[in-house]
């Protein structure tokens, strides 16, 4: 009897050993370097990130700011093209994505996502452009430009195949490219019709254009819900992100936020 207690006691001790072990592992699970989140975004797209001078700033840099303050973490922005941050986020580059990405079932797939906050599209012309879109159905026909790795890619041709075409009007003619300012000079010299954008950064790039690009759409195209993005295992990391955004909405700063960028906010958990 004495024995079976003794080894009881002593698998017991064992386990405590093991589970403390592993304690320390879990906590530097949460980020690549202790006391530093790094964050994959491309920090080409006013009003959610972009350069002034050698600073990041916008929405996501804000957000990731309240969010480090909590986890105690300081954010380090990695600048990454748009359709590699999901592929970045995979493979180690950096400890999670805000870089204004809707949540879609693709890439929830290869990451875990959590909500916080909502928007949708604008559509743009160019002032002397001669066409004014003002629902996503007016497409049909037009040339129209977006940044490479958006959601509107696939939205696109299911437009052209479940409307455009049923309905005898001709298929949207799509075209890619690197960043939105790319496709707003690409509207500019007239090689597109229409472009296609966030409506928060649709209207900073057409008031930088100076009257040039107008938005020609009245409410919200494609309403979506925006995502932060953790590597999918990284359950320390993720919970923690998710509580120190409820922590962000219980103290009023998120909502304070979402007012200054106008976009819509997510209901707290």
């Amino acid at each position: 009897m004495m024995k079976t207690i003794r080894t009881a006691s002593l698998n017991r001790s064992l386990l405590a050993v093991a589970l403390a072990a592993l304690l320390p592992v879990a906590a530097f699970a949460q980020t690549m370097v202790p006391g530093q989140i790094k964050v994959g975004m491309e920090i080409t797209y006013p009003p959610f990130e972009s350069w002034q001078g050698d600073k990041v700033v916008g929405f996501d840099p804000d957000v990731a700011e309240m969010l480090g303050r909590v986890i105690k973490a300081k954010p380090a922005f990695v600048d990454t093209k748009f359709p590699s941050l999901i592929l970045g986020l995979g493979s180690g580059q950096f400890d999670t994505v805000i870089s204004g990405m809707y949540i879609t079932p693709e890439r929830t797939a290869q990451a875990d996502a959590i909500a916080y906050a909502r928007t949708g599209a604008s559509i743009m012309v160019a002032k002397d452009g001669g066409v004014t879109p003002k629902t996503e159905q007016d497409l049909c026909g037009m040339k129209v430009g977006l940044q490479a790795g958006t959601s509107w890619v696939k939205a696109l041709a299911k437009l052209s195949t479940e409307y455009c075409v049923p309905n005898g009007k001709p298929a949207v003619a799509v075209s890619e490219f690197p960043t939105a300012p790319e496709a707003s000079q690409a509207l500019l010299s007239k090689n597109i019709q229409a472009q296609l954008e966030i409506a928060g950064a649709a209207k900073m790039l057409a008031e930088r254009s100076k009257g040039r690009i107008v938005v020609s759409s009245p409410a919200l195209v494609y309403p979506q819900t925006l995502g932060i993005y953790v590597k999918k295992g990284n359950t320390a990391l993720y919970q923690a992100m998710e509580k120190a955004l409820a922590a962000a909405q219980a103290n009023g700063e998120y909502a304070a936020l979402i007012a200054k960028y106008e976009l819509e906010p997510v209901a707290a958990k």
